[in-house]
């Protein structure tokens, strides 16, 4: 009972925790940004222009990736039950008429702007701390989300410029994130403590997939529009909680209590509180645990980003889900990743501090988080949409098995450099962002007729590139601080640790 009051007071009342409820909320605002497209698209484009080409005929073999859905089917041909339930959307139409073949661009320009303030974002973290720099950049994504509507109605290059900025302002969020939890995350906490914040992320794919599918039909000035003013006025709301309540450190935070100020900074020593050490960027280039953490971040992203873009439309396509059941099945894989995040962030640390060395952990569980979505995506992709429920439930297997990716290269930047920890996650995900720009372009070249048998090809290769991610990483992983990552005195201060 007495660990139990000990474990729900530290989970509730000690400000380290308070942070890590607040970046939740602030990763799930930045994945809202960040997705809020790629379902407002599905019911802001006209369906017409969502067809490959205007010859396209309804068969008996055949059905083709965007119906028209105004078009009564030609004599002899029987609607089956998939086609019947796409037209329970038909009231739906959209407003622009955009090529297909822009659209993928559309969906990609957030991560042309997103790798550009990766590495400097993590830089300027660790140079001046991270809530300002995360503060001036989501205000920046904020004020873009707000124009997107505008920006919609007025060219569709006028929408990708402003993908652009939302991406800039966004791409700091993840090395500030970082660099903070370096200060403030105790050793046999960090764990827990990264898995809690950033599975935010999760929930911003679960709300904003379920709202905005409803926010098209019933949202204000038309529907789609109320997607991303709602996301842009809840950003506004917690950038004034992050202004007022998040500090750099425990030592800078006028409110934390001396007990938690004295408990954070003894387990984590003060290396890290020196920002005039030089980067040592060569070492960063030839150190084969960061390459083999980049490399999974890449290959994890190539899974997540074409799931997070092209469910929806995958869900349209193939399984013949209308707009209001689209916003709902999408998030549901998502509502199972949150919670297994969490319980398996705990886990993690559980094992870690009952002795199970640290590389192992990361190690197994990123194993896990590669090889199990790869089973349940090839399963799913041979369920076609008959059987549609199978394969929302193979899905959220492997959506919610990816998870335990949080509790293994994610927070393995804190294991091999705590003091450079903000920089090696913008080194990383600059590479990791590659996919996001070309993961929507190779699935909309992949699925010009959506059809189960092209977006098979497209499950495939997220599993490839899973396997492939999964042996590297568990051939080159570390858990150790590298040497590269230490200074004279917290080199002596390990030494004195380890005796």
């Amino acid at each position: 009972m007495e660990i139990a009051t000990i474990c729900a007071y530290q989970v509730f009342c000690t400000w380290r925790y308070g942070i890590a409820y607040i970046g939740f909320f602030g990763m799930f605002l930045m994945y809202a940004m960040r997705l809020n497209l790629s379902l407002g698209i599905v019911c802001m484009v006209k369906r017409s222009t969502n067809r490959e080409s205007s010859n396209l005929t309804l068969t008996n073999q055949t059905t083709p990736s965007y119906l028209n859905l105004n078009v009564t089917p030609t004599d002899g041909i029987v609607e089956d039950q998939c086609l019947a339930s796409i037209r329970s959307d038909s009231d739906i139409e959209g407003t622009f008429e955009w090529p297909r073949s822009l659209q993928g661009t559309m969906l990609s320009a957030y991560f042309y702007g997103y790798i550009v303030t990766q590495i400097p974002g993590g830089w300027l973290a660790k140079r001046f701390g991270a809530k300002m720099i995360l503060f001036l950049g989501l205000t920046v994504s904020a004020a873009g989300t707000f124009l997107t509507p505008l920006a919609a109605r007025t060219s569709m290059y006028f929408v990708i410029a402003i993908r652009v900025v939302v991406g800039i302002g966004s791409g700091v969020m993840f090395p500030c994130c970082h660099q903070l939890w370096a200060h403030w995350a105790p050793v046999f906490e960090r764990t827990k403590l990264v898995s809690l914040s950033y599975s935010g992320t999760i929930f911003g794919n679960i709300v904003t997939y379920f709202l905005s599918g409803y926010l098209c039909v019933y949202g204000f000035d038309g529907g789609w529009p109320s997607i991303f003013y709602i996301s842009g006025i809840a950003e506004v709301v917690w950038l004034a909680i992050w202004l007022g309540l998040v500090y750099n450190s425990p030592s800078e935070h006028p409110c934390i209590s001396e007990d938690e100020k004295d408990y954070i900074i003894d387990n984590i020593g003060d290396s890290v509180a020196k920002t005039s050490q030089r980067v040592p960027w060569l070492k960063f280039a030839t150190s084969m645990p960061l390459i083999a953490i980049i490399v999974a971040h890449v290959c994890n992203n190539y899974v997540q980003y074409t799931l997070m873009t092209c469910l929806p439309t995958y869900m349209k396509d193939v399984l013949k889900f209308d707009m209001k059941q689209n916003g709902l099945f999408s998030s549901l894989p998502y509502v199972t990743m949150l919670i297994c995040a969490i319980i398996f962030g705990q886990l993690a640390d559980c094992l870690r501090d009952r002795g199970i060395r640290t590389v192992i952990v990361r190690k197994v569980y990123q194993f896990l988080a590669f090889v199990l979505p790869a089973i349940f995506l090839i399963a799913a992709s041979f369920v076609d949409c008959e059987r549609r429920m199978v394969a929302v439930g193979l899905l959220i297997t492997a959506v919610a098995c990816s998870s335990l990716n949080r509790s293994g290269y994610v927070v393995n930047h804190l294991d091999i450099a705590p003091r450079y920890g903000g920089i090696l996650f913008g080194i990383t995900n600059t590479f990791a962002t590659i996919p996001g720009m070309t993961a929507p372009i190779a699935v909309g070249q992949l699925t010009s007729n959506g059809t189960r048998e092209e977006w098979q090809v497209v499950f495939y290769i997220c599993a490839g590139v899973a396997i492939f991610g999964a042996i590297f990483y568990s051939i080159f992983a570390d858990g150790k601080e590298q040497s590269w990552a230490r200074d004279q005195r917290s080199e002596q201060e390990i030494s004195m640790m380890e005796k």
